[in-house]
């Protein structure tokens, strides 16, 4: 995905339009990731109601990229080659991530069904979606 070359794009700042180096981004603490996502937001002067929040899901994001899941990995490449900017397709997945969470907490969903029902609304995203 163009982030996996050492040094294609050291982990000092965020870009969501690049893919950050798997092996840099996983060597960093959390909350170091989650700085570096809110320092990219305020820096583009986005508005953001929770910029904390709003960084803690470009993370989880990221994270599953960089960790290879699959549903994951395919639902970005399918929708960067649909015509979607990067970070728009960052936020598509965090909107199924926080339906994720959210059917957790509310439904009590148990975990191998949670994550085969996850899997499965990340395949389904497409540009339109």
């Amino acid at each position: 995905m163009g982030g996996d070359s050492p040094g294609a794009h050291p982990v000092s700042r965020y870009d969501p339009e690049r893919a950050p180096n798997a092996a840099e981004w996983l060597a960093l603490d959390e909350w170091t990731r989650i700085a570096l996502v809110e320092t990219y937001h305020r820096r583009a002067r986005v508005q953001l109601p929770n910029r904390k929040a709003h960084a803690v899901f470009h993370v989880i994001v990221e994270n599953q990229i960089t960790e290879n899941l699959e549903p994951v990995v395919r639902a970005m490449s399918r929708l960067t080659a649909a015509g979607l900017a990067r970070h728009d397709v960052v936020h598509a997945i965090a909107a199924v991530v926080a339906a994720h969470v959210r059917d957790l907490l509310t439904a009590g969903v148990d975990a191998p069904n949670a994550q085969a029902a996850y899997h499965a609304a990340i395949e389904r995203l497409d540009a339109r979606s």
